[in-house]
């Protein structure tokens, strides 16, 4: 009787796993958007439109509320973009509305031209 109710235990156990490991993942509601580290980098320059939201220049960070950026199959979204050249940060301006460029490396959007 014992051995019944630890296989039945067991097995209730081992069926509930896949219903529970889908609540662990990311929560961010762009994180499909984000790149992948098992995704190779793109070299391909994209170009979008929006308004500068939040500037972090020790972070080495830009916020922008861009439209939709057709080539990458991305709708209107606000998402933070890193910043290498540290010259861009001149052109930016809270609530300033802004061309930009930028590429994809690794895990991050990289903004590499600001009109």
């Amino acid at each position: 009787m014992k051995s019944t109710a630890m296989l039945a235990v067991s097995t209730l156990l081992i069926l509930a796993i896949p219903a529970i490991a889908p609540a662990a993942e990311t929560t961010d509601p762009h994180a499909h958007h984000m790149a992948t580290d098992n995704k190779a980098p793109s070299t391909a320059v994209h170009k979008a439109s929006g308004t500068v939201k939040k500037i972090d220049v020790a972070g080495s960070a830009v916020t922008i509320a861009h439209g939709p950026v057709a080539a990458l199959k991305w709708p209107a979204m606000t998402m933070k973009f890193k910043v290498t050249d540290k010259s861009l940060f001149d052109k930016l301006t809270i609530n300033k509305k802004i061309d930009f460029e930028f590429v994809e490396t690794g895990r991050a959007y990289i903004v590499t031209a600001v009109k």
